[in-house]
């Protein structure tokens, strides 16, 4: 077995070896939570939990952070605007919905997706807010060892010196001449344009509750500085994976392997970053109405096929969404699903295997396991899956118990690996379930059969248009009658 991912700082695949062996250690940015989850969100949470998962069963103990931004001059700014939850205009008072409280609604908003979608639960997911005082130490080694200031304004703020870091631009490859000032603060107090903020000094106006106490002034901390201080206190100086959307390389990611590095920090060994998700081709944009969220693509279809889409493409490509989209992952999914229920039907609820193992027989699981070794290459993994489907199809048609048996195994594993089995509220007919159906279809086609035999049509169409009626379509072929769900 030999792990290899795509590591951004250096551009090139490379093999992973973990830091401590057989254990991982990974970071990857969450939300910031000031509003309802987008579909970039969750395609990069899925992408980082088939990473996960997949790390998992090649044996490895993985320690996964996520963190929450819950404090943002966005979250302020939407706050400032917003009426509180309970409002009505009978009372008179129009009250302002807090900052904190916005932060928390949103916060279940993202949990509640996650769930719904089988994102498994990180080890640890810090809110920055909790971690206030590593991030002043953090400010301070920074000042100590020449690499930050206090702003020469007064104003409270404290920047991060990127001409004193001569590696500042290596994530990202770019010279820092050509960078554009970093927005985040008043430039009036910078030395430079492009130095960013690691904290910001209180504003007239904001609210008492946003701001905490420091060596610097009162304030709030910068978006950068809130994930060092986090990785670091959760994983150490030095972990193994810190991934993230493509959307964050920079400034974000660069800002935070500078400071950390700076700070004297290995940091990161491996920086992993998933693609965008566009709308027929285009970037998606509320202003042109071409957007489409994990909430609206639930309501087109169940959460595993939802899962089944945003998960299919390789992580580090764009996913395109179309009108199609969720129609195309759901008959992928009826094809896993119509195998699966077909073979418990006929085999029960005792597989007769150990969960983590593939026969080393079967070239469709070797095929898999080489595809999510490969940098997580999901769609030849997924190719490998559905022509184990076709072939315990075709087992099952021709009665080779074993060879159905064996890819009913490997159909089982090679969906767990993905997450595919773990959506919350799952579609997913269960074994028990497709046992059950299985064994009342049996019966009714056997019923069919004798009517056909006894040259009893009436009978024969009823029986099957009943089935049909149920969502279960029966085909007669040569070598008898077969039958699959019903697509919706």
């Amino acid at each position: 077995m030999t792990l290899r991912f795509y590591d951004t700082a250096s551009a090139e695949v490379r093999n992973f070896v973990p830091i401590e062996e057989g254990k991982v250690s990974l970071y990857y940015c969450g939300a910031t939570v000031q509003g309802m989850p987008h579909v970039g969100h969750i395609r990069s949470a899925i992408a980082f939990d088939q990473l996960t998962r997949w790390l998992q069963f090649r044996g490895l103990r993985v320690t996964v952070v996520r963190n929450v931004t819950d404090i943002d001059d966005k979250i302020l700014a939407k706050s400032e605007a917003s009426f509180a939850p309970d409002f009505t205009p009978e009372s008179g008072e129009v009250p302002r919905e807090e900052w904190w409280a916005l932060a928390y609604r949103y916060e279940r908003e993202f949990l509640k997706a996650y769930d719904t979608l089988g994102v498994s639960r990180p080890t640890y997911e810090p809110r920055a807010t909790g971690h206030i005082p590593e991030m002043h130490a953090l400010i301070q080694q920074l000042i100590d060892r020449g690499h930050a200031y206090p702003a020469l304004d007064d104003s409270g703020d404290v920047y991060f010196d990127v001409r004193s870091w001569d590696r500042y631009g290596a994530l990202t490859r770019q010279n820092i001449d050509d960078m554009q000032a970093a927005p985040d603060a008043d430039p009036r107090g910078k030395k430079d344009p492009r130095d960013f903020a690691l904290w910001k000094g209180s504003k007239e106006g904001e609210p008492a509750t946003a701001s905490w106490t420091s060596p610097w002034g009162a304030g709030r901390p910068g978006w950068h500085l809130e994930c060092s201080a986090m990785v670091t206190k959760y994983l150490g100086t030095a972990f193994d994976i810190h991934g993230g959307g493509l959307d964050l390389r920079f400034p974000h990611h660069e800002n935070e392997m500078a400071q950390s590095q700076a700070a004297g920090h290995p940091f990161a060994n491996f920086w992993m970053h998933n693609g965008m998700v566009t709308y027929q081709g285009e970037k998606m944009s509320k202003s042109i109405g071409n957007t489409i969220s994990p909430t609206e693509m639930l309501e087109l279809a169940p959460p595993r096929v939802v899962r089944y889409y945003l998960g299919q493409a390789h992580y580090r490509s764009v996913l395109d969404y179309r009108p199609t989209s969720l129609q195309e992952a759901a008959a992928a999914v009826e094809r896993i699903d119509g195998f699966l229920a077909k073979a418990a039907a006929r085999f029960g609820t005792d597989f007769g295997f150990v969960a983590g193992s593939f026969g080393s027989s079967n070239g469709n699981v070797q095929a898999f396991c080489e595809a999510m070794d490969d940098d997580l290459n999901v769609p030849r993994a997924l190719a490998a899956l559905h022509e184990t489907v076709r072939a315990g199809n075709t087992a099952l048609a021709e009665g080779d118990d074993d060879a159905a048996r064996n890819a009913l195994h490997a159909v089982i594993l090679m969906t767990d690996a993905l997450g595919l089995n773990a959506v919350a509220g799952s579609d997913a007919v269960s074994t028990r379930e497709a046992e059950a159906l299985g064994v009342l279809v049996e019966a009714q086609l056997a019923a069919r059969a004798a009517a056909r035999a006894e040259k009893d049509w009436a009978a024969s169409d009823a029986i099957r248009d009943t089935l049909n009626q149920a969502g279960v379509v029966v085909e007669d072929g040569p070598d008898g009658a077969t039958w699959s769900l019903k697509r919706d």
